[in-house]
């Protein structure tokens, strides 16, 4: 008797199932809004030097005839690329000449300005304050807002890192309840701190944390699932990140202060740390740890909530006994140079993670700087989670219809030509830039999908864990990456868009070169996956000659 037939035993799809779906699903949506915060805390507002004319009341007072505010802004502020008042330059003096319809532009426009010497006036009609009001994050420092997030995303890629082993080590609900935890009061402290500095290191406490509830949420969601009912619980798990989009869009629209948006996103996590407790440790990874006592208390509780009777079949020595078919059972584990170096699955690793790679590239530049994308970025991000929905059922369907190699290769670039098309686009077009962004970050959420599923049937299983490993560390380079690709913007608007484009295109057209795995036997060794390749190498051989010969 092995571990799925104790499962059965206590319950592998009932009441506590259900419960714990809920439990840990809710948050993963908080997560979510920890991933997509800075959209909206960390929004630019439309700003402008200040100056003594406009504000300035004394200063006002002493201005010669009853002129209008735009009067006295033509000149105090030149213009701009757009044709706009300067964001970052003001005049040295006032440029009165410019009101003398007479004048040309040569009388005014080689007027020597100062950058922004007493500060900014921004305008607040649509957020209260933000992190880029309070610190400035504007004109010379505006490269510190992409650093923020790449700071948060570096947090995650750390965390993973980490608390995978630590996790193994430590247990599933210890790394799940501490996470919560981190993230509340991290999160919390983010919202009262006194500079930018410390302010970026509660984030990347934060996202630390994440990290870890995230891979503790699927561990135990999938230990304590039946493998019949694994998709399943992923799928949901999934959506949570979906419907966390659309919360998102809800908390910041209804909070446009960027404190209290910090805050309403981080301390509902005090509440999940406290009922996580009550939260079951995964019994799998007790019994593989040798911890039976510890388990069998697991399973009974579990049986209870699913009102399920185990009788004298569970007991130590059952436990006892499934623990060994368990390790018996285990494969060899191999060495991570056989990924490198074994020809079968060198050409697999190396695509695989630049697949992953252009997912975390592409979505996180483009997701964390909504703004972007068009001028209403409350529906943006609404639509974003609406149709992450439906793509990531969808792909479901198309994985088991058209095969995980072309569900990959089109979930890939198919947004790379949604953003591509986006640079033709002129920026007064906002409904149609809007939806090519909307499209093209949908497809990269089935994106996401494929990866999970086509990376765990690349790979044998005794290498399986590793390469995903890889391939998630490679997502997190890309999201790391990816928003300070925004910078590049101040030599060429449209060359962030051109990479974010040019790189899924080029990734899912390298795809095209990966086996197709559809109704393949999952591979446990390194032999297996070799068998595969010289059956397909044969099969590819015999088809003309059987054609040939059907054609006799």
């Amino acid at each position: 008797m092995g571990f799925p037939e104790l499962l059965d035993q206590v319950g592998g799809l009932g009441r506590f199932q259900f419960l714990q779906v809920v439990a840990l699903v809710v948050p993963i949506m908080y997560v979510t809004t920890q991933n997509m915060l800075e959209n909206f805390s960390a929004a630019v507002p439309s700003h402008r030097c200040w100056v003594p004319l406009l504000d300035n009341s004394t200063t006002q007072a002493s201005v010669p005839g009853t002129l209008d505010p735009q009067a006295l802004l033509a000149v105090s502020i030149p213009l701009g690329p757009n044709q706009q008042p300067h964001p970052c330059r003001r005049f040295h003096h006032p440029q009165w000449q410019i009101l003398d319809s007479n004048a040309t532009a040569t009388n005014w426009s080689e007027a020597a300005t100062e950058p922004c010497l007493d500060g900014w006036v921004y305008d607040h009609s649509t957020f209260t304050a933000t992190v880029v009001t309070k610190w400035d994050l504007v004109c010379d420092s505006q490269a510190l807002r992409p650093m923020a997030q790449s700071i948060f995303l570096a947090g995650i890629l750390v965390g993973a890192a980490v608390c995978g082993c630590t996790s193994d080590r430590f247990g599933r609900k210890v790394v799940l309840s501490w996470s919560y935890l981190l993230i509340a009061v991290s999160g919390t402290a983010a919202a009262f701190t006194p500079n930018f500095p410390l302010y970026c290191l509660f984030r990347f406490l934060a996202a630390f944390a994440v990290a870890g509830v995230m891979m503790s949420t699927t561990s135990l969601l999938m230990e304590w699932t039946p493998a019949q009912a694994s998709i399943l619980m992923m799928t949901l798990n999934s959506l949570g990140f979906s419907f966390g989009q659309m919360l998102m869009a809800a908390v910041a629209y209804g909070l446009r202060h960027w404190t209290l948006l910090q805050l309403a996103v981080s301390a509902p996590f005090f509440l999940c740390f406290a009922y996580s407790w009550w939260l079951p440790e995964s019994a799998r990874w007790l019994l593989s740890m040798g911890k039976l006592d510890l388990g069998l208390q697991e399973l009974q509780k579990v049986a209870s909530i699913n009102r399920k009777t185990a009788g004298d079949t569970l007991t130590r020595e059952a436990l006892l006994l499934a623990m060994q078919e368990e390790l018996s059972g285990a494969q060899a584990s191999a060495s991570l140079g056989a990924l490198l170096h074994e020809p079968s699955l060198r050409l697999r690793t190396w695509i695989s993670m630049l697949c992953w790679f252009a997912f975390g590239f592409t979505f996180y530049g483009l997701a964390l700087d909504l703004q972007a994308l068009g001028s209403n970025i409350f529906l943006l991000q609404v639509l974003i989670g609406v149709v992450d929905i439906p793509a990531k059922i969808g792909t479901k369907l198309l994985l088991g219809h058209l095969g995980r190699r072309p569900s990959q290769a089109g979930s890939l670039v198919l947004p790379g030509l949604c953003i591509l098309a986006n640079t033709l686009v002129p920026h007064n077009m906002g409904s149609l830039r809007s939806a090519l962004a909307v499209l093209g970050l949908g497809s990269l959420g089935a994106t996401f999908t494929c990866l999970t599923v086509y990376s765990n049937e690349l790979f044998p299983t005794v290498l399986r864990m590793t390469a995903v490993g890889l391939g998630q560390m490679a997502a997190r380079a890309g999201a790391i990456l990816g928003p300070l690709v925004r910078m590049l913007g101040i030599h060429s608007p449209s060359l962030p868009e051109l990479l974010y484009g040019t790189l899924p295109v080029v990734s899912g057209l390298a795809a095209l070169l990966l086996p197709e795995t559809q109704n393949l036997p999952l591979p446990d060794t390194l032999q297996d996956v070799q068998n595969q390749a010289v059956k397909k190498a044969t099969d590819s051989t015999l088809a003309p000659c059987v054609l040939i010969a059907t054609r006799l």
